[in-house]
């Protein structure tokens, strides 16, 4: 399997969303980098967090692949369990055995 390669995102999601994102963007100052009605982007620094609208959970490392069904076939060959799987996106929050959530995105060109 090719490596993954981590991005600088981290995903949370939370039904709070409107609370959420006015607490980063208002009190914590974070600059907006992306921004729809069920996603928004901020810049970190180090990192890019991104906050989605929906049922919680906790933060979600994203890694990036050429093929996710490949990846997610050898992942889950490793040991890993699917946590949630959306092929319209297309991405897989998968738990690795030792109980990190993360999630494999499609890794485009200029990445």
């Amino acid at each position: 399997m090719k490596a993954l390669h981590p991005s600088r995102d981290v995903i949370i999601r939370t039904e709070a969303w409107e609370q959420a994102t006015r607490f980063y963007e208002t009190t914590l100052g974070l600059p907006v980098v992306q921004r729809n009605p069920s996603l928004i982007g901020f810049e970190m620094g180090a990192f890019r967090l991104y906050v989605e609208r929906g049922a919680r959970h906790g933060p979600v490392f994203e890694f990036l692949v050429p093929d996710v069904q490949a990846a997610k076939s050898r992942l889950l060959a490793a040991g890993c369990t699917v946590e949630e799987e959306d092929p319209s996106v297309p991405r897989c929050y998968l738990c690795d055995p030792f109980g990190l959530v993360f999630n494999i995105g499609v890794a485009h060109v200029d990445q």
